[in-house]
């Protein structure tokens, strides 16, 4: 499959399902061709996402960045990559040999289709991974928008009855995320910074927990689309000095006692980001981080179009993420240490975060709303290159 192919099926997949389905199944291939015109290539965008993250860009928690390093990052790349590849060949064969429980009937070549072309949303979903902390919502989005995927898909490639096509789908999935789980712990403990110094926390037991979603399809097809083919107006990240602006010198009374600015790409999107932190030299700081995800902003909105919402409680506070007057903000609060961070996207396309200690997450959020929100705002088509 060439390139053009490529893009469009994948376009097809994502944008008009329904049609293209029928298509899929109806078409002559072998598991080889499929492997190295389409699963290879689209396969890898997580592994190497993965790999900006942990050994590139890093994790970040109160002005504190951690990276993994390079050789273990790119070790953990390859194996992340390798095991993908076999979890589509595992999955392919888990759908297949549940089809007659199902009332389908049993091909492992269209199983093998339904796997991959199913995962796609997912794969290029993960390119949301470099994105700090909204990345892991535009990543759930696009897992949730590849089980939509599989559900549309198992009646035509194995020919289930439609009715049977949610169970078919629950149970498939649930194998599926046993596997990923798998890949994720051995990936992780390669690349993950925790093995190289992360100091850890006393770990608050979780009391309650919950997640909602609803569903815009046609919405959340376009923002993946535009953002992994470039279906969308092309983005050039602001440059750092256009974001200092809105750094000030001063933070809820603390002086700026630190600052940095940078401007990265990766995989022809670009990222620019400015990190501040302000202290009064007795212990008391906080951490202002302004990110501008350029090329990335419409996959960034996918987690607000397929509303991907979270709210969970621990015995001494809590972390959620949810939609307030059209921007996505998500708030976490340790009431123990009296630590916490505020962070809200404006514009679909800067994320601002205050982050440190406080007498109360209100705090945190009263210094946001004390930035220049509307301003940053107002550039938001900044850079913006119409097709």
């Amino acid at each position: 499959m060439n390139l053009s192919r490529l893009i469009e099926r994948v376009r097809n997949v994502l944008m008009t399902p329904q049609t293209e389905w029928p298509a899929i199944a109806g078409e002559t291939t072998s598991a080889p061709d499929l492997y190295k015109g389409y699963i290879a290539i689209i396969a890898a965008i997580p592994a190497l996402a993965g790999f900006i993250k942990s050994s590139l860009i890093g994790y970040s928690m109160f002005g504190v960045t951690v990276r993994a390093p390079l050789s273990s990052g790119l070790i953990g790349m390859v194996v992340s990559y390798a095991l993908g590849l076999a979890l589509v060949y595992v999955v392919a064969l888990i759908i297949d040999a549940l089809a007659p429980t199902f009332g389908g009937q049993k091909n492992p070549l269209q199983a093998l289709k339904a796997a991959a072309y199913s995962l796609t949303a997912g794969w290029i979903a993960s390119i949301g991974l470099i994105v700090p902390w909204l990345g892991l919502l535009i990543a759930l989005a696009g897992g949730i928008y590849s089980i939509y995927l599989l559900y549309l898909g198992l009646p035509a490639t194995m020919k289930c009855p439609p009715q049977k096509a949610g169970s078919y789908t629950a149970v498939s999935v649930i194998c599926a995320i046993v596997l990923n789980a798998v890949i994720v712990a051995v990936v992780s403990s390669i690349t993950s910074p925790g093995a190289g110094g992360w100091s850890g926390g006393t770990g608050s037991r979780s009391t309650i927990t919950s997640t909602t979603t609803t569903f815009d399809q046609s919405k959340a097809a376009e923002a993946v689309v535009n953002a992994a083919l470039g279906g969308g107006d092309p983005v050039e990240a602001l440059a750092p000095d256009q974001l200092k602006p809105f750094v000030p010198e001063t933070l809820a009374g603390l002086k700026r006692s630190g600052f940095s600015a940078e401007r990265n790409s990766a995989m022809g999107m670009q990222i620019s980001e400015v990190q501040a932190t302000y202290s009064d030299g007795a212990g008391h700081s906080l951490h202002l981080d302004i990110s501008d995800m350029g090329g990335i902003k419409d996959l960034a909105s996918l987690a607000g179009w397929v509303g991907v919402g979270s709210d969970k409680v621990t015995d001494h506070g809590y972390d959620k993420t949810y939609r307030q007057n059209g921007r996505l903000v998500h708030e976490q609060w340790d009431s123990q240490s009296g630590n916490g961070e505020f962070d809200v996207v404006v514009g679909e396309r800067f994320s601002v975060k205050v982050s440190g200690h406080a007498g109360s997450i209100d705090e945190l959020k009263m210094v946001v709303a004390g930035l220049n929100l509307a301003g940053l705002e107002a550039l938001k088509n900044q850079g913006v290159r119409k097709n």
